[in-house]
């Protein structure tokens, strides 16, 4: 009957209704939970450099997860500060982490580990090495931060300091 089919139709489509509702809620519960599992943590960290100024930075574990908790872990710790161009670098840190989605050429103000010395990298510009208008740092790199104070004149003033990084 035709009272019969329309009732049919009318509870089909009242059962897609229902299907495409749940499957939203659904849909909406797992980029709830997904964006919670890759949620972005953010350290604010100072370097306090011995007689003179201080450096905020800004680490994130976008790139180098492992890198960023163990360096975190560590805070606070005393490092020596060397300047190579435009990078400051430290002395061994207390960090010992491979290389994590390493990179062989870096951003302007990038915060990174140097796997191969073990040593912090703030890049304020280009190194000595590398081709005109990129960073190159002496070999891959993880990348962990950004610098917030970008007054590149703490270049003058660090080479041979000591200096201490900590949580701010």
């Amino acid at each position: 009957s035709i009272t019969g089919n329309k009732k049919k139709a009318y509870l089909i489509q009242k059962l897609f209704y229902v299907n495409s509702l749940l499957w939203k809620i659904r849909n909406a519960w797992i980029m709830i939970i997904w964006s919670r599992l890759w949620e972005i943590m953010e350290y604010s960290v100072t370097l306090k450099i011995q007689n003179s100024s201080s450096i905020l930075l800004k680490l994130d574990d976008a790139n180098s997860p492992k890198t960023v908790k163990e360096f975190v872990e560590k805070l606070p710790f005393k490092v020596d500060l060397n300047v190579w161009g435009e990078e400051i670098y430290s002395s061994k840190s207390p960090i010992a982490q491979p290389e994590e989605n390493a990179k062989h050429l870096v951003s302007l103000y990038d915060v990174a580990y140097w796997p191969t010395g073990k040593a912090i990298c703030l890049f304020f510009g280009p190194t000595p090495i590398g081709n005109p208008g990129e960073i190159t740092p002496a070999s891959a790199v993880n990348v962990i931060g950004k610098i917030i104070t970008t007054d590149k004149t703490i270049l003058d003033d660090v080479d041979g300091n000591r200096a201490e990084f900590s949580l701010q």
